[in-house]
């Protein structure tokens, strides 16, 4: 007889309520004025505690963006790896394997990033003087988007994408394969375009967006140069 699950220690849970409590006002404040505008002595504040009772569940600012980031790399990654729905498999099927998987990501990433501005600048801009971009913690979050969208290219299934883990991500980029030179590519062409769109300057140009996308998904599968 299998022995029941453990319960979560009560101050345990009550611990992680409370960090969860802490970042939903934090994106609130970053959606409102940027990462400059997050302050734990507000959160602290609306929360109805004292602002040195926070500093036991983080321990600074920088840890709390931290946190955001690695959940808005988590949450982005998962939009890119959702399984399709069977109209979606039948399109794919139809398609060129790889090159209907590209575009599906492609289309999935341009909508997270619309629907998430504040967390997705959040991602690739530092968000404050000295804050350390590149530490251990938030290069793995980044290597497990990048094993999504090698996982893409690699051929997941119809159902759902098979995402590489950070030993094979690594793996990849130290034997330069053709496929991670590919996955980078493709990444930096939608980041490319994601940006400018978020920053406005295809409205100040009067482009269609919306065609433009269309025709950068066509030079990412259709054998154009990136």
């Amino acid at each position: 007889m299998e022995a029941e699950p453990r319960r979560t220690p009560i101050r345990e849970r009550f611990r992680e309520q409370v960090r969860d409590d802490v970042k939903t006002i934090a994106l609130e404040q970053l959606a409102d004025g940027g990462a400059q505008a997050i302050s734990l002595n507000a959160i602290a504040k609306e929360l109805g505690v004292s602002g040195p009772a926070l500093y036991r569940y983080f321990a600074n600012r920088d840890e709390l963006l931290s946190s955001l980031v690695v959940d808005a790399y988590s949450d982005l990654r998962d939009a890119l790896a959702r399984p399709v729905g069977a109209g979606e498999r039948r399109a794919e099927e139809r398609g060129a394997g790889e090159n209907a998987r590209i575009r599906r990501l492609a289309r999935a990433y341009r909508v997270w990033a619309q629907e998430q501005p504040h967390r997705y600048e959040l991602l690739f801009k530092p968000p404050l003087p000295g804050y350390d971009a590149h530490s251990t913690q938030i290069s793995e979050a980044g290597r497990s988007l990048m094993g999504v969208v090698l996982g893409v290219i690699d051929g997941g299934s119809d159902a759902t994408t098979s995402p590489l883990d950070s030993a094979e991500v690594l793996h990849a980029r130290s034997t330069g394969a053709p496929n991670f030179q590919l996955a980078v590519r493709v990444w930096s062409r939608l980041h490319g375009f994601v940006s400018l769109e978020l920053g406005g300057a295809y409205n100040a140009m009067s482009v269609d967006a919306d065609a433009l996308f269309d025709a950068e998904i066509d030079v990412l599968t259709d054998g154009g140069e990136l």
